[in-house]
């Protein structure tokens, strides 16, 4: 079994030493720092996050700041989704693409003041991306790295913690909007969001030195409902329908093949990939789409994309499966040219080896965001 070596090269989040303490197994590489995956039980861990609370290091899910006069056009030029009429202390779930028309994240827009916005990203290099459009196109900003690392408390059971942790201001956050508050002294922006479906909160650290304060209090009040620490779940995501960008994506997928076109305001302004988002799609038929799949047969581990074909013919890949305890079954996402997305299309999978057949399913696994 391959070993991740943890040194001083990969940066660490304020919440690491603590995760470790805690009995994080399995990490990954995420923003060019180490994420915890697994505390080593995955189905119980699972089931924490469906029926009680856990919470989780997610400070490698990094933010980029954009400060200044411009900061609201910025914003919005960057992101397929229309951001001018974005209200400060709300959140706005956006696609991003590059001028090829190429999906590059997936964040949560989130204005902190007019002139001061973060960008909430998944895996990538977004701010030498915006750094770079914004020189090239003479915005008045300022585009950096902020010292903000959330931690995450998700779960049926969250919201009982949160208000515990922090009182009843969170009867005053709705979905995807923010306040800055502080705990004892330790600054942070709280959200109600997170990378589940279960419910709960993100805490914004905005001092990285207090990390191990932020978290010793988070399970001193979590103590009362069982709380442990837990990680973003890969069995719960797909169930319930929630993107991982370079998972479930390759690098010729744009938003709307992503399915996230109905993020795509084409109809508003300008923004980055417009014009190559629409000329991509002047033939919907020589597109692929990620649709939903089950997958019958012995499924091995899925660490790899795996190749599908019709009649002998390249279909496209699975990009991820795996087991579902809701539904009892294997399923997936998976990539594939639009002439093969129906639903009730069965393809074959070479899964290193070992025959499978997904088949296209029309049933969603989770609600929109």
């Amino acid at each position: 079994m391959a070993l991740l070596t943890i040194g001083s090269r990969i940066k660490k989040s304020p919440f690491h030493a603590a995760a470790a303490a805690a009995g994080a197994s399995h990490y990954t590489i995420y923003n060019r720092m180490y994420m915890p995956t697994s505390y080593g039980d995955a189905l119980g861990e699972y089931e924490r996050l469906m029926t009680g609370v856990s919470i989780w290091d997610v400070g490698a899910e990094r933010q980029v700041e954009i400060e200044g006069p411009d900061a609201r056009a910025f914003a919005d030029y960057v992101s397929c989704r229309d951001l001018s009429t974005l209200k400060v202390g709300r959140g706005r779930y956006t696609p991003m693409a590059n001028y090829d028309g190429i999906l590059i994240n997936d964040p949560i827009a989130m204005p902190i003041r007019e002139d001061l916005w973060w960008l909430s990203i998944a895996d990538s290099d977004v701010a030498l991306f915006c750094q770079g459009v914004a020189g090239a196109k003479g915005f008045d900003v300022t585009v950096r790295e902020p010292d903000v690392s959330p931690l995450a408390i998700q779960g049926p059971k969250a919201e009982d913690l949160v208000r515990g942790l922090l009182g009843d201001i969170v009867d005053e956050i709705g979905f995807f909007q923010f306040r800055e508050v502080e705990l004892q002294g330790i600054p942070m922006a709280v959200m109600r969001s997170g990378w589940s479906r279960q419910g709960g909160f993100e805490l914004f650290l905005t001092d990285g030195s207090r990390g191990q304060e932020l978290w010793d209090l988070a399970f001193a009040a979590g103590a009362a409902y069982g709380v442990a620490p837990g990680t973003p779940h890969q069995m719960e995501r797909i169930e319930n329908g929630l993107l991982s960008y370079r998972s479930d994506t390759d690098d010729d997928t744009d938003p709307v093949e992503a399915g996230l076109g109905k993020w795509c305001n084409m109809d508003a302004g300008d923004f980055v990939g417009k014009a190559a988002i629409t000329a991509r799609h002047e033939d919907p038929e020589a597109r692929k789409l990620l649709v939903n799949v089950y997958i019958d047969g012995d499924m091995p581990a899925s660490e790899n994309p795996w190749p599908a074909t019709a009649a002998g013919q390249p279909a496209g890949e699975l990009r991820v499966g795996v087991w579902s305890p809701k539904l009892g079954r294997n399923i997936g996402l998976a990539l594939v040219p639009v002439r093969h997305a129906t639903p009730g299309t069965a393809l074959d999978i070479d899964a290193e080896g070992v025959a499978l057949t997904m088949t296209v399913t029309d049933i969603p696994f989770g609600d929109s965001l």
